[in-house]
């Protein structure tokens, strides 16, 4: 009787082991997939096109985000009180926190500061 309580002990160590390394490396794969750019959006679209850079609930729904490929856009509009940080949305619209017209970004492009004039 004594063999099998140990037995038993000895075979829900292992089976608790194993489960555990399988959650490890379920959360490297996942760490991994992180690394790529995603967005993630509402699943019905409550705030429009609208993507966040982190998953969680939305804000409007309290559904949770769904990932979704980051779409390059053409021109990006962003608030021009900047009430969401960095921001940016691929179309015009007014800003859901302050309610002003967002303004286009103009992309700016990597120079080396000699751009405009000319060296004799």
């Amino acid at each position: 009787m004594n063999k099998l309580k140990m037995l038993l002990v000895m075979a829900i160590a292992i089976f608790s082991f194993s489960a555990a390394d399988a959650q490890t490396a379920k959360k490297k794969v996942q760490t991994k997939k992180a690394k790529t750019a995603m967005h993630y959006q509402c699943p019905m679209k409550c705030e429009g096109e609208k993507t966040y850079h982190k998953n969680g609930k939305c804000p409007v729904c309290k559904m949770q985000m769904k990932p979704v490929k980051a779409a390059v856009a053409d021109a990006a509009y962003q608030c021009p009180m900047k009430c969401e940080g960095d921001k940016t949305y691929a179309k015009e619209g007014k800003c859901p926190v302050c309610n002003m017209n967002m303004k286009q970004m103009v992309a700016k492009k990597a120079t080396n500061g000699h751009d405009g004039h000319n060296h004799n």
